[in-house]
């Protein structure tokens, strides 16, 4: 069994899970190197995981022979420098959502990793998950027939009253489509297939937040990007999906998502997790019904789409999480806005594939 050796650049809140899981759970990836701008985070990491190397740099980390993948875990604004750099470097790359703060950075990132015969892949991996795969397999079964549409829901009220830093997230490559939107769309495509063309409705309700969170508590943050994005995905197959994200609703009753077909009602678990409930509609029974997970991976397993992409070096197979995926569901966060901006419908350029299910009967931390 070939160990994919990796080196982590950002140390910061969600790299925890990722050093957790590198360490603890799957057998195939091994944590060679840290990074941070911030050395004092690379230096706890490196102590509490007994990661082997702390790099002064991204470069030094570039420049390993050992490295097999970059691991990118800084914040989305900073996505397109890391991975450009890394590629440019020879490394492949396993970026956080999302590939890249633009469609223009992306078309720029796939069009290196094609020129130099690398590979990018990248988060969300929730779609990876038991919940999640439990759904794809029941659509796959037939369960609710064909799919005539679907609707997502992400509300909350932003970021600035827990997050310890949350300014980012309403700069460029931020707001909730961009955060949260990853999520969404890559379960929906799994689900579904492929997107033809959107339609977006978008807006900034505040152009100033007050942030009530240590340790930046009375700052204000002012606002770049839209925090209330209602957008319309024509599927490939034909089915209709609506997807509404917002930082600007205190509350709401909303499904996470649903999936409608000619037989029955599927409702899908919080695309931000790994687990269930999943809950199934159909005629016949007359009410929802909890079903049983018949995947692994219901806990927190970020990490596992790095260990998909490190088994797909290693044996030549293709990888779930792939920029096939990850920059069409990049160019349809994107079409929202461009799409209110322009007043027109905007067909996709990208075309997308489903990856291949999960194998539900691996050991686990081992994929197939």
């Amino acid at each position: 069994m070939k160990t994919m050796k990796i080196a982590m650049i950002g140390v910061g809140a969600i790299s925890g899970i990722y050093l957790q899981n590198i360490t603890k759970t799957f057998k195939e990836i091994e944590l060679i190197g840290v990074c941070d701008l911030i050395r004092e985070r690379a230096e706890k990491a490196q102590a509490d995981y007994n990661v082997p190397k702390i790099y002064n740099d991204m470069t030094e980390a570039f420049a390993d022979p050992e490295v097999d993948i970059i691991l990118n875990l800084t914040r989305p604004y900073q996505h397109y420098d890391v991975t450009r750099g890394a590629l440019l470097a020879g490394k492949n790359v396993y970026s956080e959502k999302p590939l890249g703060a633009s469609i223009d950075e992306g078309i720029e990132l796939v069009r290196i990793a094609k020129e130099k015969g690398l590979l990018i892949a990248g988060a969300p991996d929730t779609f990876m998950g038991a919940g999640i795969q439990t759904c794809r397999k029941l659509i796959d079964d037939g369960y609710i027939g064909d799919i005539v549409g679907a609707s997502a829901f992400m509300t909350c009220h932003g970021h600035e009253s827990w997050h310890p830093d949350p300014d980012f997230y309403y700069q460029y490559g931020g707001g909730p489509m961009m955060d949260m939107g990853p999520y969404y769309i890559t379960a929906m495509v799994n689900l579904m297939g492929g997107v033809e063309g959107v339609v977006g409705m978008v807006k900034k309700s505040f152009a100033h937040r007050l942030i009530t969170s240590q340790p930046h508590y009375g700052e204000d943050i002012e606002v770049n990007v839209p925090t209330y994005v209602a957008g319309t995905m024509r599927f490939e197959s034909g089915a209709v999906g609506t997807i509404f994200t917002t930082f600007d609703v205190w509350q709401s009753n909303t499904p996470r998502i649903e999936i409608y077909g000619t037989r029955g009602t599927l409702t899908v678990p919080d695309p931000n997790t790994f687990g269930g409930p999943v809950q199934l509609f159909r005629p016949e029974d007359g009410h929802m019904r909890e079903l049983p997970i018949c995947f692994p991976y219901a806990d927190n397993s970020r990490a596992l789409g790095l260990c998909d992409m490190a088994k797909s070096l290693a044996d030549g197979r293709p990888c779930r999480c792939d920029y096939n995926q990850t920059f069409h569901v990049l160019e349809i966060m994107q079409s929202f806005t461009i799409s209110n901006d322009t007043g027109k419908y905007i067909p996709m350029t990208s075309k997308y594939h489903r990856g291949a299910p999960m194998n539900p009967d691996c050991g686990r931390g081992i994929l197939d």
